[in-house]
């Protein structure tokens, strides 16, 4: 089994100072964790809150929207959270952005299997089938729209359109993994996509759906 805790410990100790939206600081006795927009912002700006409430606040956007997707840029600012050590910190971290740590630490080990596009979209079935009969450029295409960074997605990409067949419709830094997806300057542990998601072939469908419609 894979130390999850002590990779997360590590990281910290080589300078990694965020994981998506969170910008994470430590203290002499555990951790502070805010938005990373809310960096520069004094204290009494900000609403404490407990580990406990993590799950909520990675729950809805600022608006009170459910957040299908953790890793969409919108998760909501103003707050701050403490943490007491690495694991407390752990636990947290995967409330907001769930098995990303653990995804990372699979990857770094060289046991994270990446899944071509084509080889998810074969094992769809039922009402999803229809997303095989996408085209290459249309992939490309939905992809450049739901995944980018700026509003869509925060992970760095990893998976490919088919083997040896590369995404090109997304700028390098997509799939850079030392590139903090946000675009802020801080180091950033990489949130890493290595198959597309479900809520990508729910698109992929409408996408196919909306192209038969139209003739």
């Amino acid at each position: 089994m894979p130390d999850i805790t002590g990779a997360l410990d590590n990281w910290l100790a080589e300078g990694y100072e965020q994981i998506g939206e969170i910008r994470i600081r430590a203290l002499d006795a555990g951790f502070e964790l805010r938005h990373f927009a809310d960096a520069g912002h004094p204290l009494e700006e900000l609403r404490p809150v407990t580990p406990s409430d993590a799950r909520t606040l990675a729950r809805l956007d600022a608006h009170g929207r459910f957040r299908p997707l953790k890793t969409v840029p919108n998760l909501v600012r103003g707050w701050i959270l403490m943490v007491r050590d690495v694991a407390e910190l752990r636990c947290v971290l995967d409330q907001f952005y769930p098995a990303m740590v653990g995804i990372l630490v699979s990857h770094q080990r060289g046991t994270l299997r990446c899944v071509p596009l084509r080889e998810t979209l074969e094992r769809q079935t039922g009402m999803y089938a229809i997303t095989r009969r996408i085209s290459d450029e249309d992939a490309g295409q939905l992809a450049a729209r739901f995944c980018e960074s700026g509003a869509g997605c925060l992970k760095t990409i990893l998976w490919q359109l088919s083997a040896g067949q590369s995404l090109t419709s997304l700028p390098a830094t997509k799939f850079d993994l030392s590139q903090n997806q946000t675009g802020d300057q801080t180091r950033a542990l990489p949130m890493l996509c290595h198959e597309a998601c479900n809520l990508f072939v729910a698109q992929a469908r409408e996408w196919v759906r909306q192209k038969r419609a139209a003739g």
